[in-house]
């Protein structure tokens, strides 16, 4: 044990958390929705989904804010994966209402079109003025965020992923004062996930997990996050599948995807995501099904560098014993597997991704963001020979 102690002390590394999010955690939860709002402001736009409308959380939510007190204005036109037009119209809508708060209530896609708007609200400008970090120069509206899926983690971040409506590639346009004030976890509204949903944005949240607690910019605290990520998701993910109404592990799913989007905020992700982000863009794959195929290859390139770290993560799961040297190996095909009984491609060629265009994908997957923060430094070269194992599912 004393082993363990000093290890553990020696691995300590310095880092700066910067915790701005208030988290409300628990099964009923969206009750408090309106309360929570008032503390805030009393004029509040809503960023959701028809879907979200359809599944009756739009409802609860106007219910609980019009109880508290606060009006509610509803912008429930966003899109998958938005794009800057989605945001102007969300921007739109805000203007015209006079707001003082913004809710985003639903999965990645409604949070992250929330906070583009805050950005062009109280900022001004267009999206592109804010790719990067820290270019928002006054401050922005209070942010409450109600996901109803278990998998970006959007409500532990400060950034808003927005696409190109042209090129569908993404900008990360993060700063500090679009983090969210509050984040409010109520497992009952995932319940309402349609299986193929649950499944994409599981396996997101599953990887979130695994990359952060290996990018170069991981940290004591970012690790944290990451490993009790892992432990709830790899626990409850398989028992959301046997039993999609279980709220035990529904919870588990959403506070491991909470956490997993904690520890992006503090130590970024890698190749995984870079190499999605291609895909989608060409191939309008599913963020979580390029992720699902593309995550085995990127955790087998990244052994080399920080296999000790992967043999953690397969030790958690019950993969291997610590310190097997195969761990890598033993954590890679068990994430093809989980992709695989959710019913989910694993390898491109599945996906009808061609390969002819591979080249095209590495050079562009190169120049994302993400990929500067992975372990083992990647080049369009190595981007390249990882889409090629993943075309055919190949695993050399």
């Amino acid at each position: 044990m004393t082993a363990e102690i000093n290890s553990s002390i020696s691995a300590l590394t310095d880092f700066d958390f910067d915790p701005r999010t208030r988290v409300v955690y628990g099964s009923g939860v969206m009750s408090q929705l309106g309360e929570l709002a008032n503390e805030l402001g009393d004029r509040a736009l809503l960023v959701t989904d028809k879907g979200l409308k359809d599944a009756g959380h739009e409802d609860r939510a106007i219910e609980s804010l019009n109880k508290a007190g606060v009006s509610a204005t509803i912008f429930d036109d966003v899109h998958p994966n938005p794009t800057t037009k989605d945001v102007d119209r969300c921007l739109t809508v805000a203007k015209e209402a006079d707001v003082n708060l913004i809710i985003g209530l639903g999965g990645g896609s409604s949070m992250d079109c929330a906070k583009g708007a805050n950005f062009l609200l109280t900022n001004g400008g267009q999206m592109a003025d804010y790719w990067g970090i820290g270019k928002a120069t006054k401050p922005m509206l209070p942010m409450i965020a109600v996901p109803t899926t278990s998998g970006t983690g959007s409500e532990a971040q400060s950034f808003a992923l927005i696409a190109n409506p042209e090129t569908h590639m993404k900008m990360a346009c993060g700063d500090k004062k679009a983090a969210c004030r509050v984040a409010l976890l109520d497992p009952e509204l995932t319940v309402t996930m349609p299986a193929s949903v649950t499944a994409v944005t599981g396996i997101d949240a599953i990887s979130h997990a695994v990359e952060t607690y290996v990018t170069t910019k991981r940290n004591t605290v970012s690790q944290l996050f990451s490993r009790r990520a892992w432990s709830l998701l790899a626990k409850s993910f398989p028992r959301v599948l046997e039993d999609p109404s279980n709220l035990e592990a529904r919870g588990g799913m959403l506070l491991g995807s909470h956490f997993a989007g904690a520890a992006i905020e503090n130590s970024m992700l890698g190749a995984t995501h870079a190499l999605a982000n291609p895909l989608s863009a060409h191939f309008g794959l599913t963020h979580g099904v390029a992720i699902g195929v593309m995550l085995p290859h990127v955790v087998r390139f990244n052994a080399a560098v920080v296999g000790k770290l992967y043999e953690d993560l397969a030790a958690d799961a019950g993969l291997c014993e610590s310190g097997d040297p195969s761990a890598a190996e033993h954590l890679a095909q068990y994430l093809t597997v989980v992709v695989k009984g959710w019913g989910l491609p694993t390898s491109l060629a599945e996906c009808h991704v061609r390969a002819d265009l591979i080249p095209t994908m590495a050079k562009e997957a190169a120049k994302q963001w993400t990929g500067t923060f992975n372990p083992r430094p990647v080049d369009v070269n190595s981007l390249r020979e990882l889409y090629e194992c993943a075309f055919n599912n190949e695993t050399s």
